[in-house]
């Protein structure tokens, strides 16, 4: 993977830092000049990641750490890595089943995968029960493809 540039960040799985989160990551997709649109999605899939680290690895606790990691590949792709040292997830094709919740007596969606998926290009899910879950998401912005290649005209 030829990276272009990449900035990385851990910090304490609060709720509060889930805007932290998709800031940094559309602050750094800002040098491609992308589209408000582009920036909206990649925002609202970094913010259900992250959320999903929050409220469901480490159980609402705010004992455990979020890493992105945010790279700039060639073509105008972002690629974003969510990881988690947390409680993992047993059965990954369930947990990606729209309406599936771990925590239904929370009344949440079950929606977080579905949307990740909807906003971005490529999702992988990777994940080892009591070890930890990493999201990898990777979209394509197409209005700052040419700065991409060759910096800012």
């Amino acid at each position: 993977m030829n990276t272009l540039n990449e900035l990385k960040c851990t910090f304490p799985a609060r709720s509060e830092n889930e805007s932290f989160a998709r800031t940094m990551v559309c602050a750094f997709a800002a040098q491609l000049d992308p589209t408000v649109e582009e920036l909206a999605d990649l925002r609202t899939a970094v913010s259900e990641a992250v959320t999903n680290c929050i409220v469901h690895a480490y159980r609402g606790s705010d004992a455990g750490t979020v890493t992105v990691t945010v790279r700039l590949l060639p073509d105008g792709v972002i690629y974003v890595r969510i990881a988690d040292k947390g409680c993992g997830i047993a059965d990954i094709p369930q947990a990606m089943t729209p309406l599936y919740s771990s925590a239904p007596a929370e009344e949440r969606a079950g929606l977080g995968f579905t949307v990740m998926q909807s906003f971005t290009d490529r999702l992988t899910v990777t994940s080892k029960p009591d070890r930890g879950t990493t999201v990898t998401m990777r979209k394509k912005l197409t209005h700052g493809t040419d700065e991409a290649a060759g910096g800012r005209s």
